[in-house]
């Protein structure tokens, strides 16, 4: 889809708190940004191998970290750049299930929530709310891998705009090589499959997609664009 350039591999140490860890790049002890507030305890374990890109803008750290190694793949744990990957997977018409779908608005609102894009589908306005599923578990993707309450917030918003006859698509970026199916997470949040099922009743479409990173070219893949979901 696109390559990320100025790639710098790094050991993580530690997550510090909910936007940093700490990692040894360049042969120095450093502090990296993580825009993933999830807890991602898969990935921020001392001694896993991870991706650095050096900061757009100018913030209290250098360098942004974005990828994690899987065997020899990467998980993206960067919510931004999930973001912008779908983005061009849209523009570039490669969901086949989303063909002819433009991106009309970004941060749209929805009663009194945010729901990430505003789509045009068929001359058809279309609400699209991105969660972000990068809990391994066996051959799934899941989400949320902490309780979720903003989560739960989109989910029913998007729910009541379908029974109210809009359209609606919550779309999981399983954003980690080689799963077989994205399924909610009862284990940390149990309303949140609930609320799917009865938001799948309602009209909303629930999807998936895998992407990953490969660090041998530095290209974000998009590997399955209609992942299975199991509930």
């Amino acid at each position: 889809m696109f390559q990320i350039r100025n790639v710098k591999e790094c050991i993580i140490i530690e997550r510090i708190n909910k936007f940093a860890a700490k990692i040894i790049l360049d042969g120095k002890i450093q502090t990296a940004y993580i825009n993933n507030t999830g807890r991602l305890l898969n990935y921020l374990s001392r001694g896993q191998k991870g991706f650095c890109i050096m900061h757009e803008r100018d913030l209290k750290t250098d360098y942004r970290l974005f990828a994690v190694k899987e065997e020899s793949l990467a998980a993206i744990i960067d919510t931004h750049l999930q973001m912008k990957a779908l983005e061009r997977i849209i523009m570039l018409n490669l969901l086949p299930w989303m063909r002819g779908c433009r991106i009309l608005k970004r941060n749209a609102k929805l009663n009194v929530s945010y729901i990430d894009y505003l789509l045009e589908c068929e001359e058809e306005k279309t609400y699209l709310e991105v969660k972000s599923a990068v809990l391994r578990s066996n051959k799934y993707a899941m989400y949320p891998d902490c309780p979720s309450p903003r989560g739960r917030r989109h989910i029913m918003e998007l729910t009541d705009y379908a029974k109210r006859g809009g359209c609606g698509i919550i779309l999981f970026i399983a954003a980690l090589p080689n799963v077989e199916a994205f399924k909610p997470n009862s284990s940390a949040d149990p309303k949140i499959a609930k609320l799917l099922l009865e938001a799948e009743k309602a009209g909303v479409e629930i999807r998936a997609l895998e992407m990953y990173y490969n660090p041998e070219d530095n290209y974000f893949y998009l590997s399955k664009p209609d992942l299975p979901v199991e509930f």
